[in-house]
């Protein structure tokens, strides 16, 4: 059981780390958070929630990360459910420019595609099952996130990318999700557990609802501006077509 200070701790945490990507510490947290305590106190709840498994820490004398089960919390507790009003008056000006110049189902998902990757500074891949297409934007900015200055990392990124290209039609069968976040592990491929993902069925063409969209990043993707999106952007295909 998780007593709310814990779960305003775990939040700071979640959040700072999506900010940063660098391991945080109770002096940060006091400094920026009124939880109404001091720092020792934050550190020995970091401590209890370390024990627990949604924290860890990767050296000593560093901060905490948060661990998968960390940032499941954090989406369940705090973003499912919550309809935030991400677009704003440039997305949707972009995306009626779309729908003005593009005149086939082709340039319309590429646009879409690179739409997404912009607005949300990740990799975005859209799919349109009937035609077995793929549409992947935004290498530029997810190459930007400071995870991607290990060429390990890079190159696991892409293989994973190149899996989940071969397994989408398993996916598709196995999942009936309109909106589906995945987080390191829950990943349903195995080559994609070290990132995050975020899935929906959506339409891409009329009279069609097979068609995916994904975003995909390191696995502190910022969550709630990505889920708010992919919500709004489903709303909005459903109401063009």
């Amino acid at each position: 059981m998780m007593t709310d200070r814990q779960k305003e701790i775990l939040k700071g945490v979640v959040e700072e780390y999506i900010k940063t990507a660098q391991p945080v510490s109770s002096q940060l947290l006091e400094r920026k958070y009124q939880f109404g305590v001091s720092s020792a106190t934050i550190r020995a709840e970091m401590q209890r929630l370390t024990r627990k498994g949604y924290l860890f820490q990767p050296h000593t004398s560093a901060g905490r990360v948060p661990t998968d089960k960390g940032y499941r919390f954090y989406v369940d507790a705090f973003l499912e459910g919550e309809e935030k009003d991400f677009l704003d008056e440039e997305f949707l000006k972009e995306f009626e420019e779309i729908e003005r110049e593009a005149n086939d189902i082709l340039k319309f998902s590429q646009l879409i595609t690179k739409a997404i990757a912009k607005a949300t500074s990740s990799l975005a891949l859209s799919y349109l099952e009937d035609k077995n297409i793929f549409w992947k934007e935004g290498w530029r900015e997810i190459f930007q996130e400071p995870e991607f200055r290990d060429a390990d990392y890079c190159f696991r990124f892409i293989k994973m990318i190149d899996s989940l290209e071969r397994e989408m039609s398993r996916l598709i069968r196995q999942n009936l999700w309109r909106l589906r976040v995945y987080i390191g592990r829950e990943n349903p491929i195995r080559q994609a557990r070290e990132f995050s993902m975020i899935l929906g069925r959506c339409s891409l063409q009329k009279d069609r609802e097979g068609d995916i969209l994904i975003i995909l990043g390191p696995k502190r993707m910022n969550f709630g501006r990505n889920i708010s999106l992919m919500r709004e952007i489903i709303k909005l295909l459903k109401r063009h077509f």
